[in-house]
């Protein structure tokens, strides 16, 4: 890693997505409660673009005229989403991230976690 104090910075996009809600006035709609079952609704609108796909077809999707559009704009939902709840709650998205990443290090040591291939 680089610079692991500063793995993601979404000031400038919290920022953008403040002055969005405050120019509709939709802060008012913008609870925590609200803004997570907008994030489970565009997850799951995200995931429609992999249904029944096969393994192989799932991993040319951004590539795939039929679907590239789709998955950015649905991974563009999720994104915006995400950051949105965390800015309501306070929540520092990149302390999150680092805290997170490190922990997972931590649980699934290498070499103790490698998936096991099977023939």
């Amino acid at each position: 890693m680089a610079n692991p104090s500063r793995l993601i910075d979404v000031t400038a996009l919290e920022a953008a997505l403040q002055k969005f809600a405050d120019e509709r006035d939709w802060n008012q709609y913008h609870s925590p409660k609200n803004l997570a079952m907008a994030l489970t609704g565009e997850v799951g609108e995200l995931v429609e673009v992999f249904q029944w796909l096969t393994e192989e077809q799932s991993k040319a999707v951004a590539q795939d005229p039929k679907t590239a559009r789709a998955v950015r704009d649905e991974l563009a939902d999720v994104a915006l989403y995400l950051v949105r709840l965390s800015s309501v709650l306070g929540v520092d998205l990149n302390e999150a991230v680092v805290t997170k990443l490190k922990s997972n290090a931590q649980k699934y040591p290498v070499g103790d976690s490698t998936p096991k291939r099977t023939t």
